[in-house]
């Protein structure tokens, strides 16, 4: 059997394995794949059911900090003229450290090829030395690049206003700010500050298109004051302030936290996000979540909608991938 009936494709929080045929009293598993933080096996086996488990590499990390994971799993066959799909009620919370943690039994009558599809909803970890489990994907990885104990004194600049010397105007509030912090994270703003421009004569700056809220974690992430839920809340609009101002980092973080959670209520919307603002992973990841693994049957209602009012290029490049696959 080759190798590649072992492999498992992965795309942001989704894996898929395709099996091509599985005969009576048959178990396979498949190769490790990594999600979040851990190397995973799936195995299956067939004999008056089919048993589906699910369960983390043995490491250190997997001994240590075991994940506590919900996900949905499925079982979509690919023999059929229409393809059907068969669901676990699915998982919530739960934590996997070993290969019994999760076995799923399923009387099905699937013959020939299907696909073992998991989309993983959350993965938590308790962390060290305890506490209650927080997601690995609500900020865990921007957060690192916080460096909120070398930045606290700039943080208390703004949160305490000391020595503000501009003021920025949302749409629905103001904030007090300086033109230093500013300057040096956007090339625009420094432009701003080095000409006779109305923002230099009357130290504000004007960002109508933001809420407070929106436009108060824009000054956070800018001092370094990152806060991982607020960051996630406002992220679309983030990434709009770091275009167009030209913070490259905050619109890198944008464009990896969107990667990390496509599903099929938001993919649509994040293909037009990534056209719009030329992120080429986001893309590739939606196009790929869509065509590769399959998921344009299941939102071809939304999907044509969609088509109706989408760019022409992009409409091209759909199809294009299309014919591709």
């Amino acid at each position: 059997m080759s190798e590649s009936a072992y492999r498992v494709d992965t795309i942001s929080r989704l894996a898929q394995w395709r099996i091509e045929a599985l005969s009576s009293c048959t178990y396979r598993k498949s190769n490790p794949f990594k999600i979040g933080l851990w190397n995973w096996y799936l195995t299956v086996e067939r004999n008056k059911q089919l048993f589906v488990k699910l369960y983390p590499e043995a490491s250190s990390v997997a001994r240590v900090q075991p994940p506590i994971a919900s996900f949905i799993i499925k079982l979509v066959s690919c023999s059929a003229p229409i393809r059907k799909a068969l669901a676990h009620p699915g998982v919530c919370d739960k934590q996997l450290k070993n290969s019994d943690d999760f076995i799923w039994g399923v009387d099905t009558t699937f013959v020939g090829k299907f696909i073992i599809d998991v989309e993983f909803l959350d993965l938590k970890i308790v962390p060290q030395p305890g506490g209650e489990p927080s997601s690995i994907w609500s900020g865990y990885f921007n957060e690192k690049h916080s460096l909120s104990t070398a930045l606290s004194s700039l943080v208390r600049m703004l949160t305490d206003s000391i020595r503000t010397d501009i003021t920025i105007n949302s749409s629905s509030g103001s904030i007090g700010a300086h033109r230093a912090v500013l300057a040096t994270r956007s090339p625009v703003f420094r432009s701003m500050f080095s000409y006779n421009l109305q923002e230099n004569e009357l130290s504000t700056v004007n960002i109508s298109d933001m809420s407070f809220e929106a436009c108060q974690a824009f000054l956070n992430y800018i001092y370094g004051n990152f806060q991982p839920d607020e960051f996630l809340t406002h992220r679309l609009a983030l990434l709009r302030a770091a275009d167009k101002y030209d913070i490259s980092d905050l619109k890198e973080a944008c464009h990896d936290s969107l990667l990390e959670d496509i599903d099929a209520m938001n993919v649509l919307e994040r293909l037009q996000t990534a056209h719009l603002y030329r992120l080429p992973r986001l893309k590739t990841g939606c196009l790929r979540y869509l065509v590769n693994f399959g998921k344009i049957y299941e939102i071809h209602d939304d999907f044509n909608l969609f088509l109706q009012s989408a760019d022409r290029e992009l409409i091209a490049e759909i199809f294009h991938e299309i014919l591709a696959a």
